[in-house]
């Protein structure tokens, strides 16, 4: 492909490359060497569901893959089983080797509804990591200084605050870095909040005399409130398993202002074409319109285009006309009474209580039509009782 045709694509939608102008030149170096660039990604076998705020980064790695280059998809076992620093005052709870297996099969079902698996490499990190000797360790550890490790945001805020940081956390993102001298990585791919562990892999290469990488950092996606990266905990999310009627209704519920922002890092379809639609927003076309195309746009990626249409048809249907969706899944209460809190988590409407609390205190949920407003409420259960939580998700209580 061509280098400038490469450059565009890769380029789209980045919000930070490191250093400025590394990108063509690690390009060239390649081409001169006659090979593909090696590109790395870094997931956390904690998560292993994916929504759309992952795919932005998984995404680019297929941009990368289009035009030519190779693709290592690493899994972070080995860091995942000794906890993964938050960021915060605690670490997260380290996982078992059996829990990181099952979310590694789950990843790979889910990535290869974006990445092409005959240009993808999966590799773990206890493949190298698990092996190092205490002495090989120490080497790691004199590769970097303590203050170099203060410059991350959250390490030096903590430590002005007086709050403890643990050996393990240093340790934990000299292992990120450690992996691409292993991998002997080109570039680097992560969201904006992983710069620092990009840049220490960059460093460590350096210091192993390897070629360092380029760093490339995607921007976080908001979620469907417009203002939180999208996040399952959050219940801001679309996830790429979701039903298309499911994935339409959500799309359709995001503020106009982020419309541009979900074409460029969740479609294919052109930059020129974006940008039309965006002066024909300012120019008075209404933004539903090309919200409609968006929605298509997202299903279509992860489902065949007739049933993104399918989705278009029930959502003008079901809420433009405001009539209940052809289908409603049933759910079976064992019990005649349940307190609807508890109802909405038992049956899936809601991740969490506290997602169930906040969903009545929006006044998102209806009971046959009717409003609920107590959280505390205690429903009497009727068969064909209609439950509506928010603008897409439809229950038919059978007792």
């Amino acid at each position: 492909m061509d280098f400038k045709d490469q450059i565009n694509i890769i380029e789209r939608g980045v919000s930070e490359i490191v250093p400025d102008g590394g990108l063509a030149a690690k390009l060239k170096k390649v081409s001169e060497e006659k090979r593909p660039l090696i590109v790395k990604l870094g997931a956390d076998p904690s998560a292993p569901d994916i929504h759309l705020g992952h795919t932005v980064v998984l995404r680019k790695l297929r941009d990368f893959q289009r035009c030519g280059h190779k693709i290592f998809f690493l899994i972070g076992d080995f860091t995942g089983m000794i906890g993964d620093p938050t960021g915060k005052s605690k670490t997260r709870k380290p996982l078992s080797r059996e829990e990181v297996e099952l979310n590694a099969k789950t990843y790979e079902k889910q990535i290869f509804k974006i990445l092409d698996p005959d240009k993808t490499e999966i590799v773990f990190n206890s493949s190298w990591n698990a092996p190092m000797r205490f002495e090989d360790v120490l080497k790691l550890t004199s590769k970097y200084t303590v203050a170099q490790m203060l410059e991350r945001d959250d390490f030096s805020k903590r430590y002005h605050a007086g709050d403890g940081i643990t050996i393990t956390e240093f340790l934990y993102s000299l292992i990120q870095g450690y992996d691409s001298v292993v991998l002997k990585a080109d570039v680097e791919v992560g969201g904006t909040d992983q710069k620092f562990n990009l840049l220490v892999g960059r460093s460590l290469q350096r210091e192993y005399e390897i070629d360092p990488q380029i760093c490339l950092m995607m921007p976080l996606l908001e979620g469907l409130d417009g203002v939180n990266k999208m996040s399952k905990s959050l219940g801001n999310y679309i996830g790429i398993d979701e039903p298309p009627n499911e994935m339409f209704g959500k799309v359709m519920s995001i503020s106009d202002e982020m419309i541009i922002k979900y074409f460029t890092l969740l479609t294919d379809v052109p930059s020129k074409d974006i940008q039309k639609m965006e002066e024909d927003m300012k120019g008075g076309t209404n933004p539903r319109d090309i919200k409609v195309k968006l929605a298509k746009e997202i299903i279509k990626t992860y489902y065949p285009e007739e049933m993104a249409h399918q989705a278009e048809e029930e959502f003008n249907r079901v809420f433009a006309k405001k009539e209940l969706p052809d289908e409603i899944p049933e759910y079976h209460v064992g019990e005649k009474e349940v307190w609807v809190i508890k109802l909405l988590t038992d049956s899936g409407l809601s991740t969490s209580n506290s997602e169930a609390r906040r969903l009545i205190q929006g006044g998102g949920l209806y009971i046959d039509n009717e409003r609920v407003q107590d959280d505390k409420l205690v429903i009497e259960c009727r068969n064909g009782m209609i439950i509506k939580a928010g603008k897409r998700k439809f229950l038919k209580l059978k007792v």
